[in-house]
């Protein structure tokens, strides 16, 4: 039998979302694990990163596509629009935050 515990109203709370990401990261990009797995948030992040460069290039925006992995680094860059430098703080501060969002 499971053992009683005290579940009521008071043991639920709501956090500010940063806070929820940082103790909750792998509801965000998937497993958090130690790279072994293609399913680990690193694999997703490094995914998307590069789903975003191919985007620009297939739009016309970005001439190439850099991806350099060593010593446990991975840099993807694709000479693409990049974001509007008034923007910058929100895009890399705020989720769900971005430009694509009314494009269908």
């Amino acid at each position: 039998m499971a053992e009683v515990s005290n579940y009521t109203e008071d043991s639920i709370r709501s956090l500010d979302w940063k806070e929820h990401i940082r103790m909750r990261p792998g509801m965000y990009i998937g497993k958090l694990g130690d790279g072994s797995a293609q399913d680990d948030g690193i694999y997703v992040l490094v995914k998307e990163v590069i789903d975003n460069a191919i985007d620009e290039h297939m739009m016309g925006f970005g001439k190439t596509i850099d991806v350099k992995i060593s010593d446990h680094r991975v840099e993807i860059r694709d000479y693409g629009r990049g974001i509007p430098l008034g923007k910058v703080v929100d895009c890399v501060s705020k989720i769900n935050t971005g430009g694509k969002y009314d494009s269908g």
